[in-house]
């Protein structure tokens, strides 16, 4: 039998996610700034109480939002690239498929990290924090795959790699079409084949 406080907490939870996934449904759509409480609040189905109870501010609900997100990425992708073959250039090329995968995907509205970052631009803004503290987890995957090659600097190429990564979320988002990161994974390969070996 359930007792009142896990029904209680359970129910905490059930408004928690509702609020999640209706702010990350509206700030993909229309940005961060131009949702206002009113409005997520009629859309989750809860009360302003709850949100500041659950999260304390909208800009504390903006960075839950993006640290829940970048789980979920860090999840499919971490699944690709144990999918991927078993060699070191495969799963850097395995990078750019999923990117191609999620950048032609119906649902893609552009990237709620750099929407965060630019709608929050000073260092101490929570949603700010949040988007660089994902964008760092990128570039670091990026190194670790880097480093795994046979090259002799695994950081440059690391560098370059997360500059054609973060060029195809902007063009994609811009002109709403798939080729940019099937054009990023073919000058992927070229850099693979251009760095030179230790």
């Amino acid at each position: 039998m359930v007792s009142p406080t896990q029904f209680s907490a359970a129910r905490a939870s059930a408004k928690r996610e509702a609020l999640l996934n209706s702010a990350e449904n509206l700030f993909s759509r229309q940005g961060y700034r131009a949702v206002g409480i009113d409005t997520l609040l009629a859309e989750a189905g809860v009360a302003k109480m709850t949100l500041y109870k659950q999260f304390g501010s909208k800009e504390e609900l903006i960075a839950a939002v993006l640290e829940r997100l970048a789980g979920t990425i860090t999840s499919g992708l971490s699944h690709r690239l144990t999918a991927a073959p078993d060699d070191p250039r495969g799963r850097v090329l395995a990078v750019f498929d999923w990117l191609a995968d999620w950048t032609g995907s119906p649902d893609f509205q552009g990237c709620l990290f750099i929407k965060a970052a630019s709608e929050y631009p000073e260092p101490g803004d929570r949603p700010r924090q949040a988007a660089e503290a994902f964008k760092a987890g990128c570039r670091d995957l990026l190194e670790g795959l880097c480093r795994d090659l046979d090259i002799a600097d695994p950081l440059r190429l690391a560098r370059q790699l997360h500059l054609l990564l973060e060029g195809v979320l902007v063009i994609a988002f811009l002109e709403r079409h798939p080729q940019s990161a099937r054009d990023a994974r073919d000058a992927a390969e070229i850099l693979l084949s251009c760095s030179a070996p230790e």
